[in-house]
């Protein structure tokens, strides 16, 4: 499982479990199956009436691709190119099939295979920004549907919380405290099961897509940028400096503020080694 995702289940069921645990006097109030059903019933049905059937459905492969820990082939692919590149450089076009036979990422294979066939490089890169453009559009489709999802379930917590206050009103004259209570109750906990889902499940898993597909697109247009270098032959070591700042991670992009502390401590071991060989000096005259 993804540890952050597995971090954030487990720290926001401790919360909630915590504060029921610590404020309500009765924990087992809070489960309403009921309101539960209306929240997550109406949530749904209103998915369903927005979106196609297919797209729907993918939802639960989308809940499974935030759960698992997916592996990352960025510095595969980027190898990968570097070496195809070496071969094309020398001109060995036969062994830039055979390794190409071995790509397992679909847009690079594209893109080496558009480059040995020698298709203009305007060419290529316009298909492959289409597809990075296709891509995009998929993906925060999907990520979308979360979002959606996420405003309609505290409207169907609102729903339920009138529906339980008409079923209060009915029975305000018999006075039966404990039926009022009760109905109170169903109208409340429906309103807090929809902003809890909406918060705690819809909108993170979304944000969680929207952040896969910002580190997709990364993948995709270093790969872009590396087959535009193969069309103008550039030296691949020009290459493999290119696609690392891709994948290259600083604290700062101005200033680096390990090297700064490394060259501070340099400049004040230099200043107490001068100082050392002056007193040195010093002592001897």
């Amino acid at each position: 499982m993804n540890p952050s995702t597995l971090v954030g289940m487990i720290g926001g069921l401790t919360l909630i479990g915590s504060v029921l645990l610590v404020a309500a006097q009765d924990t087992a109030a809070f489960l309403n199956l009921p309101g539960l059903a209306i929240v997550l019933g109406g949530t749904l049905a209103a998915t369903f009436l927005a979106y196609p059937m297919d797209e729907v459905l993918r939802v639960f492969r989308l809940v499974w691709i935030v759960l698992r820990n997916e592996r990352v082939y960025t510095r595969d692919d980027l190898e990968e190119l570097i070496h195809i590149s070496q071969l094309w450089f020398k001109g060995d076009v036969r062994a830039v099939e055979d390794a190409l036979e071995s790509v397992a990422n679909p847009f690079l294979r594209t893109g080496v295979q558009l480059v040995i066939d020698l298709t203009p490089e305007e060419d290529i890169l316009d298909l492959l920004q289409w597809r990075i453009s296709r891509l995009r559009a998929k993906e925060h489709a999907e990520a979308a549907i979360f979002r959606t999802m996420a405003s309609f379930s505290p409207a169907f917590g609102m729903i339920g919380t009138l529906v339980g206050l008409i079923n209060m009103m009915f029975i305000l004259e018999d006075g039966d405290i404990a039926q009022i209570g009760q109905q109170m109750g169903v109208a409340l906990l429906t309103t807090f099961y929809g902003i809890l889902l909406a918060n705690l499940f819809f909108k993170p898993v979304a944000v969680k897509l929207e952040r896969r597909t910002e580190q997709r697109l990364v993948t995709l247009n270093m790969i872009m940028q590396g087959i535009s270098l193969m069309c103008q032959k550039r030296n691949p070591t020009l290459m493999r400096e290119t696609l690392y700042s891709f994948i290259a991670q600083y604290k700062d992009e101005i200033r680096d503020p390990d090297l700064i502390q490394q060259l501070e401590q340099s400049s004040q071991s230099a200043v107490a080694a001068a100082a050392a060989g002056e007193q040195s000096g010093s002592g001897q005259r």
